[in-house]
């Protein structure tokens, strides 16, 4: 009994000293886990790599790049640019067993300690690639006390990040010399290729350089870089890391390279996504590389024939009609010509559109069923208030087709049809597609918009007129990859757009440049041109199926030039980019949609035929929408058997009367037929007898506007003209001005005067039957 007493004394005390062992043991294992738990409280890990913001093409490859906030080139690597060539490569010089220890490799710090006391002297480190990023990331004089301060740093590495991006970090951050740290910097500065491309050579090049990034300089100390690629090689081939063959290849490669500068391709395009998206390293935008090259060398070389015409400048914009994106961004043709202000961004200046904005005006009125195509509409002199708009040649055409206007660009009829549409709709209409200057100063604007008195962004024509390609649905421009939202807006019906496009198809029109029905090959694509008054921007903007493309030609100094137009100094660069980057894609074009009719019309209105209507010609109309009013372009008058009179139903006589059809032309026309001595069929003289004459059909004064304010320019002595609209056999009206007579004038004569002084003004017309009909306006002067 007592033995066994004395044998529980002893187990109890055994167990005693067990516990305590155990309670010990774990004490000194939790002691520095609490430790690393509060000095990580305190001491919190911090990264704040400033990475030098590159910019990406579509394919991935780097156009552009800018240094970081520190100066430095250090691009930040992408989880799928670490390559396995790379990667195995680095792993086994520096960290074979990266992925097994947490951070700190003890049996390495026991060798390395062991061989530097033996050697009295440090020969090996026990550095993991943890510890380096640590240093990298905290760099610091090598002591003991940093050296601890460096291991809790690796172990807070290892607590918040996966291995994998830990060596992503190392390799982001790992030095070769100047300024240049990381892989992908290495990679494209002395490669000019990216991290991806790299062979096995090129990627144990960048492995052992971090070694000695001072004294193996790439360029300068190529021969000794090669002889210690080649002892790494060497290990790897002894390691069987790699196979023989690429071993022996990677031996054999030899190191040509040299420092070179960043990539600087597109370069406007560049600066205006590093300002847009500042935060971000990677600016993976939607730039097509080859169709930008492309462009760059077409427009420089282009450029260089047209500078001998005192034309200095281009700007060049594409955009893919099927993903909205831009494929290719020119602000210049030459960046670096300081002469000619080559840094300005042509594609965002604000410039006059000349006659670019009046496909969007027609479109609006065939879907406002003002117009059709074959609708005519007079091309004659005009005034409005003192704006007078004249076509481009100076010439004028009569009755012309809508189609006719369009494709000929004739100035006249858009300043017509924007009357009759209405500039705060137009100016509506293209605030829809986000034209800055109608946002800001739509409300000011007049008739002469459409003629070019706005301002206008090259990208903003593009991106409408990529409207027309894709059904009447404006999308603003995508610019990045990741941006796939495709918001769109129905500014243009698809019948409209329709219309457009075939008007804007056709060959027979003044904008063909000279000699292109020569060219061995016209591309199949709708386009516009427009020039600006002063000959100071000439601008072609083209679309298929695929793309759009917007040209500008011109001066950044806003100079004009004689010889500056749409036709001939921006078109064949449009026509030269479509066939390089869309060679023979005219096997597909755009079809009708279901909701464009077709019927015919009368050649002489535009109209619905009659039944006088003898020639008739097939029209495209939008059914419920377009005007449906039959032709009236003939007219019976009853009129006297010898022809010399006309009658009314009032003094209509019960014999001697025929009918007989006669041209029912606007006064303007008759008008314009006058001034130009066209002759044409004229209604006879009204019955004098009459009695109903003198009491209707008195003129109607057309010009100047009834109970309008004139503001007149004083030193440039402008003047008002006088028009009216008189009854059809009226052969002369008399003009007075406060009851004081002026002039004896056709009936559809312009007649103008000068105000001598700002005040209140009577107008009074009396026509050749004595009908008179008055009118008051007021004149103020600058």
């Amino acid at each position: 009994m007592r033995n066994l007493k004395h044998t529980n004394y002893k187990l109890k005390q055994l167990l005693h000293k067990k516990n305590r062992w155990l309670l010990g043991t774990a004490l000194v294992l939790l002691f520095p886990i609490v430790v690393f738990i509060v000095l990580n409280k305190l001491y919190p890990l911090t990264i704040n790599v400033s990475y030098s913001p590159v910019i990406t093409a579509s394919d991935g490859s780097v156009i552009n790049a800018f240094l970081s906030s520190d100066d430095k080139w250090r691009m930040q690597l992408e989880p799928d640019e670490i390559i396995p060539v790379l990667k195995q490569a680095v792993l086994l010089k520096e960290d074979r067993y990266f992925y097994y220890h947490p951070g700190v490799n003890p049996a390495a710090i026991v060798r390395a300690a062991f061989n530097n006391l033996t050697t009295g002297k440090t020969t090996s480190g026990a550095s993991t690639i943890t510890m380096q990023v640590a240093r990298l990331l905290y760099p610091k004089d090598r002591t003991y006390r940093n050296k601890l301060i460096e291991l809790f740093r690796a172990g807070q590495l290892e607590w918040n990040y996966s291995k994998d991006e830990i060596l992503q970090l190392y390799l982001n951050l790992v030095p070769y010399g100047g300024n240049i740290e990381g892989v992908k910097a290495a990679s494209i500065l002395y490669f000019h290729q990216s991290p991806k491309q790299l062979s096995l050579a090129q990627a144990v090049t960048l492995t052992v350089i971090p070694n000695k990034p001072s004294s193996l300089r790439i360029g300068e100390q190529n021969a000794r870089i090669v002889d210690f690629r080649n002892k790494w090689l060497r290990y790897y081939k002894q390691e069987q890391a790699f196979p023989e063959t690429a071993i022996q290849d990677a031996l054999n490669e030899p190191l040509e390279a040299t420092r070179l500068e960043a990539p600087k391709v597109a370069p406007h395009f560049a600066y205006r996504m590093f300002r847009k998206y500042k935060s971000q390293p990677i600016i993976k935008t939607t730039l097509n590389r080859q169709v930008q090259e492309k462009v760059e060398q077409l427009a420089y070389n282009y450029m260089q024939r047209l500078r001998y015409q005192n034309i200095h400048n281009a700007a060049v914009l594409v955009i893919n009609n099927q993903t909205k994106v831009v494929e290719a961004y020119l602000g210049s043709a030459d960046f670096s010509e300081v002469a000619h202000s080559g840094q300005v961004d042509g594609v965002r200046a604000i410039r006059s559109p000349g006659s670019t904005l009046k496909p969007f005006l027609y479109a609006a009125a065939f879907d406002r069923g003002l117009i059709t195509p074959k609708t005519i509409i007079s091309d004659v002199p005009i005034d409005y208030a003192g704006y007078r708009p004249q076509n481009y040649f100076g010439n004028y055409s009569g009755n012309v087709t809508i189609e006719h206007a369009l494709a000929t660009s004739l100035n006249v009829p858009a300043v017509k049809l924007l009357d009759q549409v209405g500039v705060h709709s137009f100016v509506q209409k293209l605030q829809q597609a986000d034209f800055s200057e109608m946002k800001a100063e739509g409300d000011q604007l007049g008739l002469s918009l459409i003629l070019g008195g706005c301002g206008v962004k090259l990208e903003e024509l593009t991106a409408l007129y990529a409207a027309f390609a894709n059904q009447g649905n404006y999308s603003p421009i995508r610019w990045l990859q990741h941006d796939s939202t495709i918001v769109t807006r129905q500014v243009f019906s698809p019948a409209s757009s329709f219309m457009i496009n075939q008007i804007l198809t056709q060959l027979l029109r003044p904008d063909l440049p000279h000699n292109a029905q020569n060219s061995s090959h016209l591309p199949k694509i709708a386009w516009k041109t427009g020039t600006s008054y002063g000959r100071k921007d000439a601008w072609s903007i083209g679309y298929n199926k695929n793309y759009t493309v917007g040209v500008w030609v011109g001066n950044f100094s806003g100079e004009g030039v004689p010889e500056l137009n749409g036709t001939d100094s921006a078109t064949p660069l449009l026509f030269d980019i479509f066939n390089a980057i869309d060679y023979n894609s005219s096997n597909s074009w755009f079809s009708p949609p279901k909701t464009i009719g077709n019927r015919a019309v009368c050649t002489e209105s535009g109209k619905p035929g009659n039944t006088f209507c003898n020639d008739q010609v097939m029209d495209t109309f939008i059914p419920g929408i377009s005007p449906v009013a039959k032709c009236s372009h003939l007219k019976k008058v009853p009129v006297s058997e010898n022809g010399k009179y006309a009658f009314c139903t009032t003094c209509q006589p019960q014999s001697g009367v025929t009918l007989k059809w006669y041209p029912n032309y606007a006064p303007e026309i008759l008008t314009f037929f006058d001034s130009e001595h066209i002759p044409y069929q004229r209604i006879p003289a009204h019955n004098p007898n009459c009695s109903r004459i003198f009491h209707d059909f008195a003129p109607v004064i057309t010009s100047p506007t009834a109970e309008m304010e004139y503001i007149l320019e004083q030193e440039e002595r402008q003047k008002l003209m006088l028009h009216c609209n008189a009854h059809n056999e009226v052969k002369q009206v008399h003009w007075y001005i406060n009851d004081k007579f002026v002039k004896t004038a056709a009936a559809n004569e312009n007649v103008f005067f000068e105000p001598e002084k700002a005040g209140k003004y009577k107008i009074s017309c009396t026509d050749d039957q004595g009908r008179n009909t008055n009118s008051y306006i007021s004149v103020q002067f600058l």
